[in-house]
């Protein structure tokens, strides 16, 4: 039914009168809230731009939340493995190491494992016992490395999509004067070790030429370096000195601080053994990323 004309005329005049009531544009206060809200994002950006993220950690903070930021690529020879779960993330790879070093310390007469693993911005670092992989001066793995290689690193590695570095370290000693004919310096004993861990990788371990990266740091990266960055995401590696004294001093705090040296993390025999190392790094980028960069690169 109908209104009827008294009554549809009471309906406009109430109408126009609602509408009259209200006042144009936002409340006052609204203005103030969005203000509010762009200087915390800008905020936020500050903080994210000068903090270093940790992929590793970044991955297992998501998987606590039952979220994956892993790699959708599949991993190589996942189908082949059957007793290997494919690694999709580097805090499943993380896990799997930790697994392998459980193992390996009940295997150990001593109790002690000859692997330990750390986290950086590059990813997930797996350090080898220098002395446990190779005899002094020499760049040839012992068949203790070779056994520790197919059992727990050439699996894990096919089974994730990673790419993955292979680097040689050493500590400060200079190169005895019997090995310099092969090896003038600690880098290039280092670098040799590297590749020969690649190419056993590759010939015998059945890995993709590239996804492997072959590399020699000498004495200038020692095993404190990444800890070190972890505690002081403002410390850059280019302020590292051989035996140069360099001081730092906080503004907000007025505290003074001594800088870290080469020589400073070998000046122990036990801090020497553990800078004798060869380190494999899962890598927070996979051999698809690596290929599109350079697409991207032979674009431009």
């Amino acid at each position: 039914m109908g209104m009827s004309p008294k009554e549809k005329k009471a309906y406009n005049k109430g109408f126009e009168a609602g509408a009259n009531s209200v006042e144009e544009g936002l409340p006052g206060w609204f203005g103030t809230f969005a203000d509010m809200m762009t200087l915390l994002f800008a905020f936020f950006v500050l903080l994210a731009a000068i903090s270093t993220m940790d992929p590793v950690k970044l991955q297992e903070m998501a998987n606590s939340e039952g979220k994956s930021l892993g790699s959708e690529i599949e991993a190589e020879g996942a189908e082949d493995e059957g007793e290997f779960e494919p690694l999709k993330t580097l805090a499943e790879v993380k896990a799997a190491m930790e697994e392998s070093i459980e193992q390996l310390e009940k295997e150990s007469p001593k109790g002690d494992a000859p692997i330990d693993i750390q986290t950086s911005l590059k990813g997930l670092i797996v350090n080898i016992d220098g002395d446990y992989s190779f005899k002094s001066g020499d760049a040839k793995l012992k068949k203790e490395l070779k056994k520790l290689l197919d059992e727990h690193i050439i699996p894990k590695i096919k089974v994730s999509p990673f790419n993955v570095e292979v680097a040689g370290h050493s500590d400060s000693d200079p190169m005895p004067k019997k090995w310099r004919k092969r090896f003038p310096s600690n880098w290039e004993l280092s670098a040799a070790r590297g590749a020969a861990a690649v190419r056993y990788m590759i010939e015998k371990g059945g890995i993709k030429a590239i996804r492997l990266i072959a590399a020699g740091y000498g004495d200038w990266t020692p095993k404190q370096l990444a800890d070190y960055q972890q505690e002081n995401p403002m410390y850059s590696p280019l302020k590292l000195t051989w035996n140069t004294k360099q001081t730092y001093t906080n503004e907000a705090s007025g505290n003074t601080y001594e800088l870290p040296t080469v020589q400073g993390w070998n000046a122990s025999s036990e801090m020497k053994a553990n800078n004798r190392r060869l380190q494999i790094t899962f890598l927070a980028t996979t051999a698809d990323n690596l290929a599109s960069q350079k697409r991207t690169g032979s674009d431009g």
